[in-house]
């Protein structure tokens, strides 16, 4: 990451070459998360001047990448391990890492939807022959098979009772998939 600006400032304390070497290194391999990173600033603070044991070091991570800045605050809050300054700087550069994997999830479009829940009613049963139809909102009569069915049994179903359910496409148009019975005793998805 040479070619990435890096400012690395220290307050509280004296500059450390041995921290600021470690802070290089850990810089260099942000590139295997993000080579988009067009800036990167940290700053390590020892939040009391005057104690020479038992500081708790705080860092500061402020990543910029293309639309967005990442900042990732590490502060003890009685982590004891932060006693150490590398401990600190290992925990800050993990944080800001998995923003920037987040970050190229995000940019490639692999950030998971969920699909949409639709509603209807129970229009047609046909037990002898394990399926049914839906009736959406809309008017469409959508195909069920009792295996579909999550929180009810087949042989309880009511015509006209409500039910929340996602579909697909099937081999003979559309089909309702993880339908679930809507009332008082049944939990809603």
């Amino acid at each position: 990451m040479a070619s990435v600006p890096l400012e690395i400032s220290f307050r509280n304390l004296k500059p450390s070459a041995a921290v600021e070497a470690r802070i290089r290194e850990r810089t260099d391999k942000l590139d295997k998360f993000c080579d988009q990173i067009m800036r990167c600033r940290v700053m390590v603070e020892a939040p009391h001047r005057h104690h020479h044991k038992g500081n708790l070091y705080h860092i500061r991570i402020d990543v910029t990448v293309p639309g967005e800045e990442i900042v990732v605050k590490r502060s003890p809050g009685g982590h004891h391990a932060h006693e150490d300054v590398y401990v600190a700087v290992r925990d800050a550069f993990n944080a800001v890492a998995r923003q920037l994997e987040d970050y190229m999830r995000r940019r490639r479009g692999d950030v998971k939807t969920r699909e949409p829940v639709l509603h209807g009613r129970i229009a047609e049963l046909w037990p002898e022959k394990n399926f049914g139809r839906l009736a959406t909102p809309d008017g469409r009569l959508v195909y069920f098979h009792r295996h579909s069915l999550i929180n009810a049994a087949f042989g309880n179903l009511k015509i006209g009772a409500e039910v929340r359910f996602n579909e697909e496409q099937g081999e003979a148009g559309p089909q309702a998939t993880s339908i679930s019975v809507v009332g008082k005793h049944h939990v809603v998805g």
